[in-house]
C-alpha cells in the first residue's frame, strides 16, 4: 500500500510566498524589527545617555525617536512568535507536538537568558540577574502550550481581556516578588538563594500578545484578499484606539500625556510616550497596529533589500544571542581607545563616567550600521547551516 505524502506548507498556502516551510512576510517583518532592535542595544552600550531618551523634559527629538522606533521590537517579536506557533501546528498537524515544542523551547530560552544573555550584557557573573524579553517569551510559551487546547474563541477572550484590562491593575500596591514578576518593573531579592533580580519585563500582558499572534496565524491561511482585509481592518482599529484613547487621557496608560512648556514638538512626543514596562494597552495599540497594517504588503516585497532583512528574520534567536556580546566588545574597545577606560557604563552611576564623555547620535548610528553589516554575514552563514543540516537541536536556535 502507498501512503499519501502530506502536503507542504506551500501547497496549503498557494498564494503566499514561501521559502522552504517558512512564510516570507513573517520572516521579513521579524528581520526588520531585529535590525531595529540592534540600534537600541548599540545606544545602550556605545552611546548611553545620562537621561532617559524618552524623557520629554530632557531629551531631544532625535534621541527620542531613536529610542521610540525600537519600541516596536518586543511587541512584534512576541506577537510573531504566536503566529509562528500556529504555523508550526499547521506544519506538524498535532497540538501535542506543538505543546511539547513550546514547553521545551521555553525552558531552553530561560536557560539562555539567565546563563548566556545576562553574562554578555555585563561580562561577569555577580549577585544579580535581570529578566528581559526572552524571559517573557519563554513564560508566554508555557501559557500558550496550555491555551492551544481551548476553543479559538476562548483563546481570543483570554488575549483581549489580558491586553485591554491589565492597566486596571496599575494601582495595586503589593511588594511581593510574585506580583513584581507579574506586573511591576522593579528590583527584588529572591529568597533562599540570596540572588538579586532586576525584573525589566514583567509577565503581564505578554501571554495575551502571543495568544493574539496565534489567533492571527489562522488569518494567514485565508486567501490573500481576505487576509489583507482582516489585517487592514484590525491594524486601523488598533491605531484608531490608540489615537482616541490617548487623546482622551481616560484609560490605557498609567502616564497621561500633557502640554509641554518646551513647545509643540515636545507635546507631540509626550503624546507618543506610552509605557513599555509593563506594556500598556496604548503601547500595544501603537506598536501592533502598524505591524498588522503592513504585514500583508510585505508579501509583495522582492529584491535585495527584502533578501537582506529576510536573512535576519530566518535566524532571529541566533542574531539575538550573538549581537549583544559583539556590541559589548566593540564598545569596550572604542571606550578604551577614546577614554582610556576598557569598559562600558550602562550599569554604573553617571558620576563614574569619563569626564569628557559625550553621547553621540552620529557615533550610535555609524556603529549600528557597521554592526548590522558584519552580523549579516554571520546570520547568512547560519541560514546556510540550518538549510543544509537537519540536526534536531538546530530548530531551537
Amino acid at each position: 500500500m502507498f501512503q499519501a505524502t502530506a502536503p507542504t506548507l506551500q501547497e496549503r498556502l498557494p498564494d503566499i510566498k514561501i521559502s522552504g516551510e517558512r512564510v516570507i512576510s513573517i520572516d521579513l517583518l521579524r528581520g526588520i524589527i531585529i535590525v531595529i532592535m540592534g540600534l537600541d542595544h548599540v545606544r545602550d552600550l556605545v552611546a548611553v545617555t545620562p537621561f532617559a531618551p524618552e524623557d520629554v523634559t530632557q531629551t531631544t527629538p532625535a534621541w527620542f525617536f531613536t529610542r521610540w522606533i525600537t519600541h516596536y521590537c518586543a511587541p512584534i517579536f512576541v506577537f510573531l512568535a504566536g503566529v509562528s506557533a500556529y504555523m508550526y501546528e499547521v506544519k506538524v498537524k498535532d497540538k501535542k507536538e506543538l505543546a511539547s515544542f513550546l514547553i521545551k523551547r521555553g525552558f531552553w530560552l530561560i536557560l539562555i537568558e539567565l546563563v548566556v544573555i545576562n553574562f554578555t550584557w555585563k561580562f561577569t557573573y555577580d549577585s544579580w540577574h535581570f529578566v528581559q524579553v526572552i524571559w517573557v517569551i519563554s513564560l508566554s510559551m508555557f501559557v500558550l502550550a496550555a491555551l492551544i487546547w481551548l476553543p479559538i474563541w476562548a483563546i481570543a477572550v483570554f488575549s483581549v481581556v489580558l491586553i485591554t484590562s491589565h492597566n486596571l491593575l496599575d494601582g495595586i500596591q503589593n511588594d511581593s516578588l510574585g506580583w513584581a514578576l507579574l506586573h511591576v518593573q522593579t528590583f527584588k531579592t529572591v529568597p533562599l538563594i540570596e540572588r538579586n533580580l532586576m525584573i525589566i519585563y514583567p509577565l503581564i500582558p505578554w501571554p495575551g500578545v502571543m495568544a493574539a499572534g496565534y489567533i492571527v496565524g489562522k488569518w494567514v491561511m485565508q486567501p490573500y484578499e481576505l487576509r489583507k482585509k482582516y489585517f487592514t481592518i484590525s491594524g486601523l482599529t488598533l491605531i484608531a484606539m490608540f489615537v482616541v484613547l490617548r487623546f482622551s487621557n481616560v484609560y490605557g496608560d498609567p502616564h497621561p500625556w500633557s502640554v509641554q512648556e518646551r513647545g509643540g514638538i515636545y507635546t507631540f512626543l509626550s503624546f507618543l510616550n506610552t509605557t513599555k514596562y509593563p506594556p500598556s494597552l496604548l503601547y500595544l495599540c501603537m506598536t501592533l497596529g502598524p505591524a498588522l497594517l503592513i504585514l500583508p504588503y510585505l508579501e509583495k516585497m522582492r529584491g535585495k533589500i527584502a533578501s537582506f532583512f529576510l536573512t535576519f528574520g530566518k535566524v532571529p534567536f541566533f542574531y539575538y544571542v550573538i549581537h549583544i556580546p559583539f556590541i559589548h566588545l566593540l564598545a569596550i574597545v572604542m571606550h578604551g581607545i577614546w577614554y582610556g577606560e576598557w569598559r562600558t557604563w550602562p550599569f554604573v552611576s553617571v558620576d563614574q563616567w569619563p569626564k569628557d564623555y559625550q553621547p553621540s547620535l552620529l557615533v550610535c548610528y555609524a556603529v549600528w550600521i557597521v554592526v548590522t553589516g558584519i552580523l549579516y554575514f554571520c546570520c547568512h552563514w547560519f541560514v546556510q547551516v540550518k538549510r543544509t543540516r537537519k540536526e534536531w537541536w538546530l530548530k531551537y536556535l
